[in-house]
């Protein structure tokens, strides 16, 4: 079988560790989206992709090679619901799903103005991408900062949901769910490393959530990042498609498995479309 990885980091450590596990006996292929990706001949595809990247140009390569009929994990389309949180959130909680409610506000110009605000807020960039605004605002003065610092971004705004100060990160890969603890984005001395967290310890019914997602999103790797909002009650924040992974044992042989099955289960439809 040939793989290809598209993004600009194939030495990621989940991507390394596929790479691994596949060669030598398949091949695995490179694609930068940013790079000559885009000029890919339609006649000379790999039998599955992964899609890491997420940039703009990442899902438009994506799209033009499910056009030429090429399976992509995750596809164009459910990785794009995972972009714009305002979008995101719509989609959640239409669902059923337990996700922080979200507002999306002209600019923190706005925000600003409005004076102290009531609670304390969780700000966010509507756009979901590396080195993306997420931060906390406890007083207007705060408010006032960000306007300056991110005068023109599209901004989210969720009401701070007091919790443990860990983000329960949660990732799927084709149905196998992996856990892990982490310090929230919003903490004061930084994030820290992620700790191991058993996925049978996780509080009743935050496996059916964090499932659902992908039902809902259309996502076979995805990860999920949620609270406990108080009494084991699950508060999910944030989905990511094919987030990290790292250091998840048995994620690896989950992803590799997972493209190998879906080139073959590829490859079989499109000989039955032959025969008809």
């Amino acid at each position: 079988m040939r793989v290809g990885l598209i993004t600009a980091d194939p030495a990621h450590p989940v991507l390394a560790a596929v790479t691994g596990l596949l060669t030598p006996h398949h091949r695995v292929e490179h694609l930068d989206p940013g790079g000559d990706a885009q000029d890919l001949d339609r006649g000379d595809l790999a039998d599955v992709y992964l899609l890491k990247a997420r940039t703009p140009r990442a899902l438009a390569l994506a799209a033009r090679l499910e056009g030429y009929g090429a399976p992509v994990i995750n596809s164009a389309a459910a990785t794009a619901r995972c972009q714009d949180r305002v979008e995101m959130a719509a989609l959640a909680r239409a669902a059923g799903l337990p996700f922080a409610q979200t507002a999306l506000v002209d600019g923190l110009g706005e925000l600003a103005a409005a004076g102290e605000p009531a609670t304390p807020l969780v700000i966010k960039s509507r756009y979901s991408r590396r080195h993306d605004l997420v931060t906390r605002a406890d007083s207007a003065a705060r408010l006032r900062e960000l306007a300056a610092a991110w005068p023109d971004e599209p901004v989210v705004v969720q009401e701070f949901t007091a919790n443990s100060g860990w983000d329960h990160k949660l990732w799927v890969v084709d149905g196998q769910l992996f856990a892990g603890l982490r310090r929230s984005e919003l903490a004061p001395d930084g994030r820290g490393p992620t700790l191991p967290l058993p996925v049978d310890e996780l509080p009743a019914g935050w496996t059916g959530a964090a499932l659902r997602v992908g039902e809902v999103f259309g996502l076979e790797v995805y990860g999920v990042d949620i609270l406990d909002a108080g009494g084991g009650a699950p508060l999910i924040v944030d989905i990511n498609a094919f987030p990290g992974i790292r250091g998840q044992a048995g994620a690896p042989e989950a992803l590799a498995d997972l493209a190998l099955r879906t080139a073959a289960q590829a490859e079989i439809t499109a000989s039955e479309a032959s025969l008809k």
